[in-house]
């Protein structure tokens, strides 16, 4: 028998009996390697990895193949544009993603000790591509701030909209009882006003008789 992993039965001698426990003692090894890697599986598997941003605004916590399982929010959010809020969700999720690497290797390091060493530096590699660690705390920040000034200059650039000019007389519907007039209807026009009569001033009475005045003697 040849191959990888039968090294020992090579040269072995034909006595039947040393065959049988040569073979039994190799399939209690594969056995007792499979038990390791899966508990080192299980173990894995229950890895949660937890980042906080610098402002305690934000906690995350993810699993060891970086999906999220929990995110937590002080009341610090309130006061955060929304841009800013989606830069440090992925910011802190991006801060504990970066330790998986790190945290996967201790655990198949307890577990497996130096079996398979090429094998599991391709796995680790392949996690630290996947998740690499993240910028520098302060560049996200300044990278947040500066976001946060752009959206309230778009915010307070926003000026309200007027309301629609109406015209006097009956409107399309009536705000307060709901009216809506019917297809073709028009309001009456308001009627006419009569001009005011001029205003006599007492130097234009040209015509004024004193002797037709009833109250001189």
């Amino acid at each position: 028998m040849t191959g990888p992993g039968t090294g020992g039965f090579v040269g072995m001698s034909k006595d039947p009996a040393e065959i049988e426990a040569r073979i039994g003692q190799w399939a209690q090894g594969l056995a007792e390697k499979a038990q390791r890697y899966q508990a080192a599986h299980v173990e894995t598997e229950q890895i949660r990895l937890t980042a906080t941003s610098g402002d305690g605004a934000v906690k995350a916590t993810v699993r060891a193949d970086g999906s999220l399982t929990d995110l937590v929010f002080s009341e610090r959010i309130r006061t955060m544009p929304l841009p800013t809020i989606a830069s440090l969700v992925l910011s802190t999720m991006q801060r504990a993603q970066a330790d998986i690497a790190t945290q996967v290797g201790e655990t198949m390091a307890e577990h497996l000790g130096d079996e398979d060493a090429e094998t599991r530096a391709e796995l680790l590699g392949n996690l630290r591509e996947r998740f690499p660690q993240p910028p520098d705390e302060d560049e996200v920040e300044a990278a947040d701030e500066e976001t946060g000034k752009k959206w309230e200059s778009i915010e307070s650039s926003e000026e309200p909209t007027p309301p629609p000019a109406t015209s006097p007389g009956l409107s399309a519907q009536s705000p307060s009882t709901g009216f809506q007039p019917p297809a073709g209807f028009s309001p009456p026009a308001p009627p006419p006003q009569r001009p005011a009569a001029p205003r006599r001033r007492p130097d234009d009475d040209d015509d004024f008789d004193e002797e037709s005045d009833p109250l001189r003697d």
